[in-house]
């Protein structure tokens, strides 16, 4: 739940998702679900002469097992954040 609460909070920020099939698509992030599928609008393709067929794409939906990565904005990252987050999924539960 660590990675779907971090990328809840970069809603309405400019991200890059590289596809499995080498497909880049940058825009703004519209919405994230518990399976790190996003929704994002204002979508362009980075390689635009290599995936022609994708540049009226405005909107779009991508499947989060199809995602190899998200680059997200560095100054849009609390490492601190992150880390404190990570410290606490990560704690030994302790018994009742």
């Amino acid at each position: 739940m660590l990675f779907y609460s971090f990328f809840k909070t970069l809603v309405g920020k400019e991200v890059a998702v590289e596809l499995k099939n080498d497909v880049v698509l940058t825009g703004t992030l519209h919405s994230v679900d518990q399976y790190l599928n996003v929704k994002l609008n204002n979508v362009q393709v980075v390689d635009k002469h290599k995936y022609p067929q994708l540049l009226a794409l405005k909107n779009c939906f991508i499947r989060g097992s199809v995602v190899r990565y998200i680059q997200i904005p560095t100054g849009e990252v609390d490492t601190e954040l992150l880390q404190d987050a990570a410290r606490k999924e990560n704690a030994p539960q302790k018994a009742s």
